[in-house]
């Protein structure tokens, strides 16, 4: 997924996504000048913070 589908996703800002980007919270790989984050890092970041607020 690029940054900006993964903003909608997400439904969080560009600053915001880069931000849990550097902290490793959602893993990304850089291919050229593209960052990418694999779905499945975006299903198990949603997953890993439902599991924190119950």
């Amino acid at each position: 997924m690029t940054v900006k589908e993964t903003m909608a996703a997400l439904k969080l800002g560009r600053h915001s996504v880069y931000n849990l980007i550097r902290s490793k919270q959602l893993p990304s790989i850089t291919i050229g000048r593209a960052r990418r984050i694999p779905s499945d890092a975006v299903r198990r970041f949603i997953d890993t913070e439902l599991e924190a607020a119950a």
